[in-house]
C-alpha cells in the first residue's frame, strides 16, 4: 500500500491497515534509496511507504512464514550510518508499529493474534528504539508467556537501556515501572520469562530490584516445592545475584539470606529425591549439577570465608549419603543449623517463628498419598501460551521462549 492510500484509509474509514493481498514486501523502490547520499523528498516517502507495507504484511497475512519474512525484510534495511534514511525510517516504525500491535490487540483469533503480536515485538526488540519501549513495557501483563517473554526481553535489552541511560531521572522511573509489572506478573510468568527478570533486576542496585529478586526467588522455591521449576539451569544466575547482595558489605538482609539458602536446598533436594527415583530427565539432571557445583565455587565460597568443594565432589561421585550430608552441614538439617545458617543468621521459619532447618522438598505430587500428605499438589503455574515457531525462538546460547 502506498502512503496517499494509507492516508485516504486513515481519512476514510479510521483504520491504520486497509485489507490487502498478502504477498512478498517490495524492497525495489527502497533499495534504491538505500544507496543515496542525500534524500529528497520523494525519498523519504519511498521509505515511508516500504516501512508500512512491511509493517502491514506482519498484520495482514494467515501465513506464519510471511510474517516471519516481512519482519526480517524491515529490519534487513535499516541504514544508520546514513542520517536522513535512519531518521525516516525511525520515524515511520514509531508510527506504524504501535497502531499494528493496537490492531492485533483487536483480533478474535488467539493463534494470530500471538503470532501478530509476537512477531512485532521481536521487531521492536531488533529496532532498539528508544521510543518503542513502552510497547514492550505495557506487553508484560499479558497472559500469554511467549508475548511475555518477548515483552520484558524487549523492554530490558541491554543495548536498548545504553541508549535509555543517557537520561537517568527518566530511566530511572522507567525501570521501576518496569519492575513493578514484573513483579506483578511473577506468579503466571514461565521460567525462561523470570529469568529475564532476574536478569535485569541483577543490573540495578535499588529497592524495587531487591524486591523483584525475592519475588522471583519465592517463586522458583514453590514451583521446586510442586515438582514443576522448568529450566532449572537459570536458578545459578538468581542464586548468584542473590548472594552478591549478601556480600556486598554492611549487615546482611536475612530475607535475602533465608531465600538463598532455601531455593539452594530445594535445587540440592531436587537432585537427590529425583536420583533415588530416577525422576529426573537428563537435561534436568545436568542443569541442577552444573547449579550445584557454580554456587557452591562462586558463592559458597566467599559466603563462607573458605572454598570446599564438598557438594561438588559428592555429586561428581554420585555419592547421594555424602550429598544430604554436606547439604545438611551447611545449609541445616535433622534439627541442627548449618554453617552458612550460623554465619548469615538465617531464620527458614516464617514470620514470627523460628526454623534452624530448611524445609523438605515435597515428595512428587505423583507419588504422594492422602495418608502422608495433607497438602494438595499445586496446579500448573500461569496459562499455556499459544503454538511457537522456531522463528520465534531465542538465539543460540538462551533458553528457549515457552512452548505449550
Amino acid at each position: 500500500m502506498k502512503v496517499t492510500s494509507a492516508v485516504f484509509v486513515l481519512l476514510v474509514g479510521g483504520l491504520l491497515f486497509a485489507p490487502t493481498a498478502s504477498g512478498v514486501v517490495d524492497t525495489r523502490g527502497v533499495d534504491e534509496v538505500i544507496k543515496k547520499s542525500v534524500l529528497s523528498p520523494q525519498d523519504l516517502a519511498v521509505i515511508d511507504a516500504f516501512v508500512l507495507d512491511a509493517v502491514e504484511e506482519i498484520v495482514r497475512t494467515d501465513d506464519f512464514t510471511q510474517i516471519a519474512t516481512a519482519r526480517t525484510t524491515l529490519l534487513s534495511r535499516q541504514n544508520p550510518q546514513q542520517a536522513q534514511y535512519a531518521q525516516q525510517f525511525q520515524d515511520s516504525t514509531a508510527k506504524y508499529i504501535p497502531a499494528a500491535l493496537q490492531e492485533a490487540q483487536g483480533m478474535g483469533d488467539s493463534v494470530r493474534r500471538f503470532r501478530v503480536t509476537t512477531n512485532l515485538l521481536i521487531l521492536v526488540d531488533g529496532l532498539k528504539d528508544p521510543r518503542l519501549v513502552d510497547i514492550a513495557v505495557r506487553a508484560i501483563s499479558q497472559d500469554n508467556n511467549g508475548v511475555r517473554y518477548w515483552a520484558v526481553r524487549t523492554a530490558t535489552d541491554p543495548s536498548l537501556w545504553t541508549k535509555l541511560s543517557q537520561n537517568q531521572a527518566a530511566s530511572a522511573q522507567l525501570a521501576e515501572r518496569i519492575m513493578a509489572e514484573c513483579t506483578r506478573v511473577t506468579e503466571n510468568s514461565s521460567s525462561e520469562v523470570i529469568n529475564l527478570m532476574v536478569d535485569f533486576a541483577g543490573r540495578l542496585n535499588t529497592p524495587a530490584a531487591e524486591t523483584l529478586l525475592l519475588r522471583a526467588a519465592d517463586e522458583r522455591i514453590k514451583r521446586y516445592g510442586a515438582w514443576d521449576p522448568g529450566y532449572e539451569l537459570a536458578d545459578g544466575a538468581l542464586l548468584k545475584l542473590l548472594s552478591n547482595r549478601l556480600t556486598a558489605g554492611g549487615t546482611a538482609n536475612p530475607e535475602v539470606a533465608k531465600r538463598f539458602a532455601q531455593l539452594y536446598s530445594f535445587v540440592v533436594q531436587r537432585y537427590i529425591k529425583g536420583q533415588q527415583r530416577n525422576l529426573l530427565t537428563d537435561a534436568s539432571r545436568s542443569y541442577l549439577m552444573s547449579v550445584i557445583a557454580e554456587v557452591e565455587d562462586k558463592c559458597l565460597s566467599k559466603l563462607l570465608g573458605v572454598r570446599q568443594p564438598t557438594l561438588t565432589r559428592a555429586v561428581q561421585e554420585a555419592n547421594l549419603d555424602t550429598l544430604q550430608a554436606e547439604h545438611d552441614k551447611l545449609l541445616g538439617g535433622t534439627g541442627q543449623a548449618g554453617a552458612l545458617v550460623s554465619k548469615l543468621n538465617i531464620n527458614y521459619g516464617t514470620t514470627g517463628s523460628s526454623r534452624p532447618t530448611p524445609l523438605p522438598l515435597p515428595d512428587p505430587p505423583a507419588l504422594v498419598t492422602p495418608a502422608s500428605a495433607p497438602v494438595a499438589a499445586q496446579p500448573p503455574v500461569g496459562p499455556s501460551p499459544a503454538p511457537t515457531s522456531p522463528a520465534d525462538m531465542p538465539p543460540a546460547g538462551a533458553p528457549p521462549a515457552p512452548k505449550p
